[in-house]
């Protein structure tokens, strides 16, 4: 039996999450199998999905202010970091 989603980790939701979609893209599954794992998979990507947005919300940016401290800055919100 699979762990609940809820407690797996970005990494292992990810993981699991590929290894599904290479059996379902490899057609071999069953019908009701594919349903379910479809259903897993689905599970996984809105697990990771959040998992990404917390990790976006509690990253920061590293800013040097005039007075020569230090301090953070939320992200922008169009992602264009390093570019």
């Amino acid at each position: 039996m699979s762990a609940p989603v809820t407690t797996l980790s970005f990494e292992d939701a990810l993981s699991e999450l590929e290894r599904i979609v290479r059996g379902l893209e490899g057609g071999q599954l069953k019908l009701e199998d594919a349903i379910a794992a479809y259903e897993r998979g689905s599970e996984l990507r809105r697990h990771c999905d959040s998992k990404l947005g917390e990790a976006e919300m509690r990253v920061r940016a590293i800013v040097q202010k005039n007075n020569g401290t230090t301090g953070t800055e939320a992200l922008a919100d169009n992602h264009e970091i390093g570019q």
